[in-house]
């Protein structure tokens, strides 16, 4: 089985370049997962957008702390269940942090959407939270994805250690800079530490350096713009054994132009 994992989807520009891709790659698929939670604008994501990647072929939206950001999300995830929010909310939070998705040929994934707490909110435990459903999601399929939205380096790493052997791959979102740490650990288990930003690389985290870079030399509230400028598509595709155990795990890094340059070689 092979699974595509695309990192931080940053507002018009990333989803444009998603697009492109997908309308290429995506048969070479059985599984698509995005993370959404930046699509809207660089904050947040709604129902429009969730069902134009539908549309386009995306099977699961993973998230993070900005799943809240649009309001409507509040009540919309109660009834979309292909968007995750993180597990370690709160009991009672709107919507899901994981759930089965089933690929054309009828093999069950599960995907989890998790949250990081270091330099984060202080939410329920990561490590606690996911073993508290990894017996129920092994009933069903040891096809197992982790999306692991989190600021530091030594917390994913250390979900990736903590996980290894119990799940098929551990990825790390959020910073919206890709790691070169791919690789498959010593259980199975392929990882990475961040599978990167979908979106403009020439502005800081995907959006302009002119909006962004008062914040830090004043320290006041400014209010952030979209970069247009190389856009780039950062994920990563995996490949499951029958046992749920990773066997492949491939970063990608492209620009469109990179992209169609591929596909004429």
């Amino acid at each position: 089985m092979k699974v595509l994992i695309i990192g931080d989807v940053v507002g018009k520009p990333g989803r444009n370049i998603l697009t492109d891709y997908l309308e290429r790659k995506k048969s070479e698929y059985d599984l698509i997962i995005v993370n959404g939670e930046n699509a809207a604008a660089g904050f947040g994501l709604t129902e429009k957008i969730a069902k134009q990647f539908y549309e386009i072929g995306v099977d699961a939206i993973t998230s993070g702390n900005h799943i809240w950001d649009k309001k409507e999300m509040v009540e919309y995830l109660k009834t979309d269940h292909k968007i995750l929010r993180p597990l370690n909310y709160p009991k009672g939070v709107s919507g899901v942090g994981w759930n089965i998705f089933t690929t054309p040929a009828g093999e069950k994934v599960g995907v989890v959407s998790l949250q990081g707490r270091i330099f984060m909110p202080p939410i329920d435990c990561p490590f606690q939270r996911i073993t508290e459903v990894l017996d129920e999601i092994r009933k069903q399929t040891t096809n197992i994805v982790v999306d692991f939205h989190a600021e530091a380096t030594s917390e994913k790493m250390a979900m990736g250690r903590f996980l290894d052997g119990k799940v098929s791959v551990v990825l790390g979102t959020h910073t919206h800079i890709q790691t070169s740490d791919s690789r498959i650990l010593d259980g199975g288990t392929g990882y990475i530490t961040d599978v990167g930003m979908t979106g403009s690389h020439d502005g800081i985290i995907g959006m302009t350096v002119d909006s962004v870079l008062p914040r830090f030399l004043t320290s006041l509230p400014t209010k952030f713009a979209i970069c247009n400028d190389n856009v780039r598509i950062n994920g990563i595709e995996v490949e499951l054994d029958q046992y749920g155990k990773c066997s492949d795990i491939k970063r990608i890094d492209l620009s469109i132009e990179e992209l169609d340059f591929a596909d004429f070689l």
